[in-house]
């Protein structure tokens, strides 16, 4: 759209947003605040393995798509962004299902459960996820202590996985279609291929592009509260059902405007090359 005709140039030459003027063909693109070359090609990262890549002609982006993984995100104390972005806070102390395509067909049994063990962390009694169960097929997998062990079990299928340590994280890829990325520590990253579209539930959502159906408890029942819903999907009834939401501002109110200083620096001119991007 910078690309224009108009008054500021001779006719059938184009304004190319930079002070000068062009013929169509050569008209520039423009994404993220930077310019771009006719025939000039970026690639945006949709996953670690796939991308989109955009092609710049007269002025306009041509895109191809490949197909690029779900994510559901699990981070901090107590932080969820569903597969259909719906984010909410839930903090529950107790081993609870993130996600698994097990949803109620009692003659399935499913290929892969993802649990989080959720424990309560600083002193506003808020809680964190502190160790990861992955069941792929007859394979369990726990994350743990910034490592993970394989458990072999008596029933299920085999379903193949690799795994490899990219940066700070550790990435776990399995032949079903899915992928865990964590950190070590307390955020983990559920990823899952388009198949898996509306055949999922737990604390991620149903993956299925509508953000206003995740909140489905464990018996199927749609829920407009997040501590009802999130209590539906906890692993044992011995645990206590969250009752409460816990806003840490409100509990230590002096630590606000100290966060709100530290995180200043994100809004600053420091990061102001990021501005454009989030």
């Amino acid at each position: 759209t910078e690309c224009v005709s108009g008054c500021v140039c001779p006719e059938g030459l184009f304004d190319d947003g930079k002070g000068g003027c062009v013929e169509e063909k050569d008209c520039p693109c423009i994404h993220n605040n930077q310019w771009y070359s006719p025939g000039q090609k970026i690639t945006v990262d949709c996953n670690t393995w796939q991308v989109i890549v955009f092609t710049c002609q007269k002025g306009i982006w041509s895109c191809t798509e490949d197909v690029c993984y779900g994510t559901c995100m699990i981070y901090g104390s107590g932080h969820y962004i569903t597969f259909d972005g719906k984010f909410y806070d839930f903090d529950g102390s107790c081993e609870y299902v993130a996600i698994q395509d097990f949803c109620g067909d009692k003659n399935s049994t499913g290929s892969f459960s993802i649990i989080t063990e959720n424990v309560p962390c600083g002193t506003t009694g808020v809680t964190c996820s502190k160790a990861i169960k992955m069941f792929l097929g007859k394979t369990e997998l726990k994350l743990e202590n910034k490592e993970y062990k394989e458990i072999q079990r008596d029933i299920g299928d085999d379903v193949h996985y690799w795994n490899r340590t990219v940066g700070l994280y550790l990435v776990i890829e399995a032949s079903n279609g899915v992928m865990l990325i964590w950190d070590k520590k307390t955020t983990v990253f559920i990823k899952l291929t388009p198949g898996y579209k509306g055949k999922v539930c737990g604390l991620c959502g149903n993956f299925d592009d509508k953000s206003n159906n995740d909140f489905t408890t464990r018996s199927g029942l749609q829920e407009t509260n997040a501590l009802k819903f999130g209590n539906s999907w906890k692993q044992s009834s011995l645990c206590p059902d969250v009752t409460q939401e816990i806003k840490p501002c409100d509990v230590k109110p002096h630590r606000k405007s100290w966060a709100e200083k530290e995180c200043s620096i994100i809004q600053s001119e420091v990061f102001k090359i990021c501005h454009s991007k989030v």
